[in-house]
């Protein structure tokens, strides 16, 4: 089956093949840098994602040698200068005079996500080119990948809302290491400091991806999908299980109620594939009633 271009982009592309999307970063001629249109086109093809219920996954690489080398330095010495910059490219001053940080804006639309997520780290990821990938589900990589939480180096700090993702993932003591240092390291030791699932021949990495991607995408019900990604993450910063407990409680109690949850059982009770009919445009219940996200001032 031919990929299907989901909407045209100048920054990436956004591809729907079987299931799955393949989202890449592309502007190989400068290792995908990240730029104040790639932020908004990001932002807009998760939109688009969460709004297709023929995409139950998504994958997300880089084009050509690099993964993403981190922000667009084209601006030289002031690129990190809010206040120097000719424009708010991205809208998002306060009346408080703070400018909300393009990454993080990013960051936060990817913890959204109502489909699983997977970064297939093709080469260097640098920046926020490896911040960028902390709120995804899952990290591959290539052996010939690369990754540095740089910004002390750049004399600015973490940003993309790293300071909440890295220590939960890989813990307090190596997220400051990594930081605190600035250096550049290799797959291998990504691995083992467990920022990454796995690595792969270059040849296989994205076809590894797909793989776990069908995993879900051939067997699990998207709104039951969408359900446990957002209680993963929103409850790792609960402060008391109860918070988990009183929207688990909600969750299951309307699965439990749905066709597919109907579906679900008599599948597995006549030992053949689940066909199931509920879908995240139209059918997600809403189990917040007691969790809310601080809002921005």
């Amino acid at each position: 089956m031919a990929a299907t271009t989901l909407a045209a982009f100048e920054t990436i592309r956004l591809e729907r093949e079987e299931g799955i999307a393949l989202l890449t970063l592309n502007r190989p001629e400068k290792l995908n840098a990240f730029n104040p249109l790639m932020n908004r086109e990001l932002i807009a093809a998760f939109d688009l994602t969460d709004a297709d219920d023929e995409v139950r996954a998504v994958i997300v690489t880089g084009a050509g040698r690099g993964f993403c080398a981190g922000a667009d330095l084209a601006g030289g010495g002031s690129t990190f200068d809010f206040d120097r910059r000719d424009a708010d490219p991205l809208g998002q001053r306060m009346e408080s005079g703070v400018y909300r940080d393009g990454g993080g804006l990013v960051s936060l639309r990817i913890f959204e996500s109502l489909k699983p997520v997977i970064a297939a780290v093709n080469g260097a990821a640098v920046g926020v080119g490896v911040t960028m990938q902390l709120p995804m589900d899952f990290r591959l990589a290539s052996t010939e990948a690369r990754f540095g939480f740089v910004f002390a180096r750049r004399g600015i700090t973490p940003e993309a809302c790293s300071s909440w993702f890295l220590p939960r993932l890989v813990g307090m003591q190596r997220a400051l290491e990594w930081c605190y240092s600035g250096r550049v390291f290799g797959a291998q030791e990504a691995l083992d400091g467990g920022l990454v699932r796995s690595l792969h021949a270059p040849e296989d990495l994205l076809p590894a991806a797909r793989a776990l991607a069908r995993e879900f995408v051939d067997n699990a019900a998207p709104v039951s999908v969408a359900i446990t990604r957002q209680l993963m993450w929103r409850m790792a910063g609960a402060e008391h299980p109860m918070i988990a407990h009183r929207a688990d409680s909600r969750a299951i109690q309307a699965r439990g109620a749905s066709a597919d949850s109907k579906e679900g059982v008599t599948a597995f009770l006549e030992k053949r594939p689940a066909d199931f009919p509920n879908r995240v445009s139209s059918e997600l219940p809403d189990i917040w009633a007691n969790w809310s996200a601080p809002p921005f001032a």
